[in-house]
């Protein structure tokens, strides 16, 4: 049975000036899972991350690590810090030192490890991210992907089983999200366990085996990313979209077409083509001739889209009847 490794009861958080931040969090997160926290800017993502390794302490309510109510001492919020790892939205608030090399092993060296021992985790950490080479590098020399990927290796020199990343990709461009993710999805095959927040929904419906809204502090739904970008009223609550490809076969869904709705693109390019008969086919042209012309062309790439119309032709000419 999968241990639960995070788990809150009506956990509440109000800040000194009396901004209630959190009202009764109740989650539970197993051990292996990749899970995403969504919600707007203000909603209580940042707020909720620092409970989970001891930064900010529940006014009312409880947090248990790996089963255990966590104690805000200073020897036990060590073990809690060991065990979750933290990455902050911005690299330069957790860079810090002069060079690479001296920001990875900061984390180590105050668990007071042996300089060798150090040196093995600093080593194997920069290896793990791709950034072996660059020890001697200024963090503040580096790019926004890698400064991501340092502050990355420098929980990874702590030997964590949790990972908990605030918008891992914000800020990056489109290389830069496909080193941090394939980290990510590399270190939850070696069985750690990753919890991020994001705007990017996008990335968090393919990231993602379960989701959390949260809106004005309080969770207001929970579920696989099927659930979740399907439940239109939730969204609209928490003031988040869908995918583009699920609001895509939506639109296509309430004009008539026969089809489910997808959240990746290559699934909704393959539901449209399954989709596709002499009636969905006139439906479809219609609406590529007005404004989703040009989302279609987005969404599925020039080719795909080429392919799409190709197919939608054959269909046409098939089921002409024959005279």
């Amino acid at each position: 049975m999968t241990k639960t490794i995070i788990q809150t009861e009506n956990m509440c958080f109000t800040y000194p000036d009396g901004t209630d931040a959190l009202h009764k969090i109740n989650i539970e997160i197993k051990e292996g899972e990749r899970v995403a926290i969504v919600g707007s800017n203000g909603a209580g993502k940042s707020t909720l991350f620092a409970h989970f390794n001891g930064i900010n302490q529940p006014t009312s309510g409880l947090i248990k690590i790996d089963g255990k109510p966590a104690v805000y001492e200073k020897e036990k919020l060590m073990q809690i810090r060991q065990k979750v790892g933290i990455v902050f939205q911005n690299p330069d608030d957790q860079l810090f030192a002069p060079t690479v090399i001296e920001d990875v092993a900061f984390g180590p060296m105050n668990l007071g490890l042996s300089d060798d021992e150090v040196d093995e985790r600093v080593e194997e950490a920069l290896k793990m991210v791709g950034m072996s080479g660059l020890e001697k590098r200024a963090p503040h020399h580096l790019s926004g992907g890698q400064k991501k990927r340092v502050a990355i290796a420098g929980i990874l020199a702590m030997r964590p089983e949790i990972m908990v990343l605030d918008e891992p990709t914000t800020g990056l461009d489109p290389k830069g999200v496909d080193q941090v993710m394939e980290i990510l999805y590399r270190l939850n095959r070696e069985d750690m366990s990753i919890i991020i927040a994001s705007h990017d929904v996008e990335m968090v419906t393919q990231f993602a085996d379960k989701i959390f809204v949260l809106h004005d502090g309080q969770i207001i739904g929970q579920g696989t990313p099927e659930e979740i970008f399907n439940d239109y009223e939730t969204l609209k609550k928490a003031h988040l979209k869908p995918p583009k490809s699920a609001e895509l076969l939506h639109l296509l869904k309430s004009n008539g077409v026969k089809c489910e709705v997808k959240l990746t693109v290559e699934e909704a390019y393959h539901e449209i083509l399954h989709a596709i008969g002499v009636e969905s086919f006139h439906k479809v042209l219609h609406l590529v001739k007005s404004q989703l012309h040009h989302r279609l062309l987005h969404e599925l790439g020039e080719e795909n889209y080429h392919k799409m119309l190709h197919v939608l032709e054959e269909e046409q000419r098939n089921n002409i009847p024959k005279t």
